[in-house]
């Protein structure tokens, strides 16, 4: 008899996991699960892959991938591969419906809901009535802010005592400082390979809609040109995970870029493997995001690579950047006067980007690695699963 899985983590079924083309979802899910897979089985449910294989075993993570015709297929596939792993914990990420669902199909597992954001415990995509049915139907909501959290609270009082925040974090070797050894040596070698030497950086990275906000520092540039002539800022990224398609709002910014072709470039879509060595490149990240945005992880691969953030004080930033320590924040309310204000300032005071970059390495390494992350998942586990084998001690001290 095969043993039974601890944790089956259920993806939400819209990209292939592990790829380089997915969303922040499968990153966290990639990550966590091979630290949590050191104390505890895990098994990771993802949809089918026409070059994967159907089942793997990698770092002692099993991935089952199943066919997702539509979201209803997708779970039902789910839940009859889950009646065979017989996990004693179902983690379900970022979909409230499927934790419904599978409460009604396994009653005998404890059913965690992982939320990322508030976008799927919102309209159009769910009613708050029935948000309220799905997440009755949890033993515990992992939230990665205490922004989500308070959301959630005030969504469903309820749920209180099921609301556990887990911040999310980084892997520190992946993003080795630009101040230091090799992280040094790339930043100089990619400098010089696109043209960027003696320029002040300034950094976007992420998806390219509206309420990323990217808007907003284009309509700054003038006013930073002005006091920073030699300041360039990089676009990375595209309006869609892994595809250079474009919209009206991508038009839009090339528009607004077309005045100061000497002082704006856009980089398509670039892969999360790759993206360490833009962070380097930058003195300064901007992260102009709107007021929904949960946490944010380019912050902190952006604090980790050893460069300042400069960011709205919206959603869960603030719990990330230490004002005037490890980078700036500035108000939704006012953003068209204190974004280009900070950013100019910054990008001039090299000894002040210097100081907080890296501050900011401190702080990532401190508070927001993977393995940090991955305790604070085993810990809740050990709490579900009393006197479980493996997990009724604490977990061993990870670096980092």
């Amino acid at each position: 008899m095969k043993p039974r899985i601890d944790v089956a983590v259920v993806t939400p079924g819209s990209f292939v996991i592990p790829s380089g083309k997915s969303s922040s979802v499968e990153l966290v899910v990639e990550e966590v699960a091979a630290r949590v897979g050191r104390r505890v089985r895990v098994a990771v449910l993802g949809r089918r892959s026409r070059v994967l294989p159907p089942e793997e075993l990698r770092g002692g993570v099993k991935y089952a991938r199943v066919p997702a015709p539509t979201p209803a297929g997708y779970i039902r596939n789910v839940s009859r591969r889950l009646e065979k792993l017989k996990p004693d914990i179902i983690q379900v990420e970022n979909r409230p419906r499927f934790v419904r669902y599978l409460r009604r199909r396994h009653p005998r597992a404890k059913i965690v809901l992982s939320l990322h954001s508030v976008t799927f415990v919102s309209r159009p995509h769910i009613r708050l009535a029935e948000l309220r049915r799905c997440l009755a139907a949890a033993d515990r909501i992992v939230v990665n802010s205490e922004f989500i959290r308070e959301e959630m609270e005030r969504r469903d009082p309820r749920s209180r005592g099921k609301l556990v925040v887990n911040h999310l974090g980084v892997d520190p070797a992946g993003f080795a400082s630009r101040w230091h050894g090799e992280g040094a040596l790339r930043r100089e070698a990619m400098t010089a390979r696109l043209g960027l030497q003696g320029r002040r950086v300034l950094l976007y990275v992420g998806r390219l809609i509206p309420i990323k906000g990217v808007h907003h520092v284009l309509e700054a540039m003038p006013r930073i040109v002005q006091e920073v002539p030699n300041a360039v800022l990089l676009i990375v990224g595209s309006a869609f995970y892994g595809s250079k398609r474009t919209t009206p709002y991508v038009r839009r910014l090339h528009r607004m870029a077309k005045r100061m072709k000497e002082h704006v470039r856009f980089i398509p879509y670039v892969p999360h493997g790759e993206v360490a060595d833009w962070f380097r490149l930058a003195d300064v990240l901007v992260v102009p995001s709107g007021r929904r945005e949960a946490f944010g992880l380019v912050n902190v691969e952006a604090m980790a690579a050893g460069v300042p953030v400069v960011a709205t004080h919206a959603g869960g930033i603030p719990e990330i950047i230490e004002e005037g320590v490890t980078g700036l924040t500035v108000r939704l309310s006012s953003i068209g006067e204190e974004l280009p204000e900070r950013l100019a300032w910054l990008l001039r005071d090299e000894e002040a980007a210097c100081r907080m970059g890296m501050m900011s390495v401190e702080r990532v390494l401190e508070h927001f690695t993977w393995e940090r992350t991955a305790e604070r998942w085993l810990a809740l586990y050990a709490e579900l699963l009393p006197g479980k084998p493996g997990l009724e001690l604490p977990p061993p001290p990870y670096p980092g």
